[in-house]
């Protein structure tokens, strides 16, 4: 009998749709819930824990009391064995260390975590490279290769290494940036450490890599296109990334570059908006939604965008969608999908299919995007 530890850290992600780009820090979460956010972790770990549940008679399921991993895993119609508890709902980094280091004196076989690059970092502390782990994403930023693309494929990737399918491991990166500064329009992203996960290929995320300096030229290629063929009339919401900037300074108008904002006119309506701010910005308008994926993974909407939720893609409708990406950025992906990770299932669903993608001036590329790799 194999054994799986849970941990899921119950506010991570929660500053996503409401534009704090994090939840590091009381303050921070304090803010958050002000703004209206809600929990999502405990719903993404019960997303994972479905794909095990079919496998249950083959492990035994170790983790902490209520939101920290007993309340998902009971929803689901596991029964863990509770071994210690928070220090409250909310739950503190310690809390997460605490219990990830009592699953390493337990010898689990895996240990899934929820949570972003701040769970990550925490359990990378804890314990090293001397438990495998999983994370199942569920925070805003997730730049470390240590999750797997989705919560279902963290649940397929963890019942493949705790059946025997999968054998090999491999070391990955932790990486975390300044969140802080990320609100200033900072990207400072920095290597913590690395830990030992499943080596479940292409169920995993990869490392979210920047765009190369000699991108620039194709990048305005892209928005000198993108300006001739936009309407006055129409509103246009625009995500974060760098193939998105030159865009908003073409224009004249200043971008947020970690945020979203939202033009009509040729004048600027909005800048690093929440999904509040944006579904009121789209009242009464046609709106498109231009869109790049993230560099090295390959995500277009679930990391660094969760503004952008699933009413908002609604309302825009997958017809109006424009995805823009430099031919390097396509061609680092080697052929795998673009992704979608909105945290709806039906969303996703929805967003899958395949896309005309900008790539140059009047140069266009069709790509599929899926709902994990």
């Amino acid at each position: 009998m194999k054994t799986l530890g849970l941990i899921v850290n119950p506010v991570a992600g929660m500053g996503g749709t409401v534009g704090l780009k994090g939840t590091d820090g009381p303050e921070i979460l304090e803010r958050a819930e002000q703004l209206g956010a809600v929990p999502q972790a405990h719903k993404r770990a019960a997303r994972a824990l479905a794909a095990l549940l079919p496998h249950s008679d083959n492990f035994e399921l170790l983790t902490f009391s209520g939101v920290m991993g007993e309340k998902p895993a009971a929803e689901c119609g596991l029964k863990p064995q509770v071994i210690g508890s928070g220090s409250s709902p909310r739950t503190i980094p310690e809390d997460t260390i605490r219990a990830a280091g009592q699953m390493a004196d337990r010898g689990v076989d895996l240990l899934l975590f929820a949570g972003g690059d701040g769970t990550a970092r925490d359990v990378c502390g804890a314990i090293g490279t001397s438990v495998t782990v999983l994370g199942i994403p569920a925070g805003v930023k997730i730049h470390s290769a240590v999750f797997a693309s989705s919560p279902p494929a963290a649940g397929q990737v963890a019942a493949s290494f705790l059946g025997g399918e999968i054998v090999r491991v491999k070391e990955a990166e932790v990486m975390d940036i300044d969140e802080e500064g990320y609100r200033r329009g900072i990207l400072s992203a920095r290597l913590y450490g690395y830990m030992t996960i499943p080596d479940g290929r292409r169920l995993l995320q990869g490392l979210k890599a920047a765009s190369a300096p000699d991108e620039r030229a194709v990048q305005m290629a892209i928005a000198t296109g993108l300006i001739e063929s936009m309407a006055d009339d129409r509103c246009y919401i625009v995500g974060p990334g760098s193939t998105c900037r030159p865009l908003m300074e073409m224009l004249g108008l200043e971008d947020s570059l970690l945020g979203v904002d939202m033009v009509r006119g040729g004048r600027q309506i909005g800048k690093d908006m929440s999904e509040r701010e944006i579904l009121e910005g789209m009242a009464n308008a046609e709106c498109s939604l231009i869109l790049t994926p993230v560099g090295g993974q390959g995500f277009l909407l679930g990391r660094g965008n969760q503004q952008i939720s699933p009413e908002v893609i609604r309302r825009v409708g997958k017809e109006n969608i424009i995805v823009v990406a430099t031919p390097e950025k396509l061609t680092s992906l080697r052929g795998r999908p673009l992704l979608v990770d909105t945290g709806d299932i039906e969303t996703d669903s929805y967003l899958c299919g395949y896309y005309r993608v900008v790539t140059g001036y009047r140069e266009a590329a069709v790509y599929r995007v899926s709902c994990y790799a």
